[in-house]
């Protein structure tokens, strides 16, 4: 008997749950404006959240997916994107959306039913939200397949649950950005929960990391209540699908301090007692910690940005609740290039009607 292959899976972690800083923590971790900023957008993330959770307990919006407790994941990938780099999200992504330029309103509004906030009028190098689970992964490697083709420097980054990795589809565009090599990042939020499965329940695997191995490119885990380390090993990885067509599987480990979604009870199926447990470790605390410890954050500048924040948020919602239902009509209007003309009647008869009530 001979060993013909041996792996290992690495864990990234620069800012400890002690809000110490590790010896080899990268740049960002000097650079203070920047950490201000990713810590700004946090902050402003989950107010925004809890503010969306309200508006579905009070019947102005459908049923929603919390980010509560994983801020520093989607703020961390989206400041590691590049402008010309493709994201293809999942659906829990609103703060990654923003800072690629879509509105927070636009977020309530898909959320609130109206496919309108799924558009992101003018911003070109997102896809839309995706609810199935899983098939953004193979839209992902598509993508990716075409700029490989066309020579476009660029990278794709497309997220997933932990959740998702059991389904084929993860399987299938892992398999395909292996063996053609491609410009591609695949991130998976390890929240530790598939809506009431947990993770033990759903893969034997040690990590979810190490099932990059099977398809031939790297896996590795990072904290994800380390928004550095969030930010800088999605920034490397996406620079290596840049420039050498080698595709990365980040694994961020975090937990989902909230329900599935607004439709979903997780008290009838979460061990008593683990959020509390889990909350020591919750993003926005560390870093505040951090950056209070070395006199770049006081109490002072955190009361005004908590005021700006929810300010901004409630804006928002003014904005969200003034937007018109859309006309009736137009669920025909996306459906085909040229409507057939059965449609084109039902359409018509809509558009007629809607013109009388008005």
């Amino acid at each position: 008997m001979r060993i013909v292959a041996n792996f290992e899976v690495p864990y990234f972690q620069y800012l400890t749950e002690n809000n110490q800083l590790t010896e080899d923590a990268p740049i960002l971790a000097k650079d203070i404006p920047h950490l201000i900023k990713l810590y700004k957008l946090m902050v402003h993330s989950r107010i925004f959240d809890t503010k969306a959770i309200a508006l579905q307990r009070t019947g102005k919006m459908g049923t929603y997916p919390s980010t509560r407790g994983q801020e520093a994941v989607f703020v961390g990938i989206g400041d590691a994107m590049q402008p010309n780099d493709v994201f293809v999200p999942y659906y829990r992504d609103a703060a990654t959306l923003v800072q690629r330029g879509v509105n927070w309103s636009d977020i309530l509004l898909y959320w609130g039913g109206d496919e309108r906030g799924n558009n992101f009028a003018g911003v070109t190098k997102n896809f839309p939200y995706s609810v199935p689970i899983a098939t953004q992964t193979l839209h992902a490697v598509g993508v990716a397949t075409a700029l490989k083709i066309k020579k476009n420097p660029s990278a794709v980054l497309t997220v997933i649950g932990e959740g998702g990795t059991s389904e084929g589809d993860f399987y299938e565009a892992m398999n395909v950005a292996g063996v053609w090599k491609l410009p591609v990042v695949f991130v998976v939020s390890n929240n530790q929960w598939a809506i009431s499965v947990p993770r033990s329940a759903q893969t034997a695997s040690e990590t979810i990391a190490q099932k990059a191995i099977a398809t031939g490119f790297n896996g590795e885990q990072v904290d994800g209540n380390d928004v550095i380390a969030v930010q800088y090993r999605i920034e490397e990885a996406l620079k290596k699908a840049r420039e050498k067509f080698e595709p990365t599987l980040i694994e961020i480990i975090c937990y989902r301090h909230s329900d599935h979604t607004t439709a979903d009870d997780a008290s009838r199926y979460e061990p008593k007692n683990s959020r509390e447990t889990e909350w020591k470790k919750e993003p926005i605390t560390r870093l505040r910690t951090y950056l209070e410890s070395i006199n770049a954050w006081s109490e002072e500048e955190e009361i005004k940005l908590q005021e700006t924040c929810s300010v901004l948020v409630d804006k928002t919602v003014q904005d969200y609740l003034a937007i018109g239902d859309p006309a009736p009509e137009s669920m025909f209007d996306y459906l085909y290039e040229t409507l057939p003309e059965i449609y084109q009647e039902q359409r018509d008869m809509l558009e007629i009607r809607g013109g009388q009530n008005g």
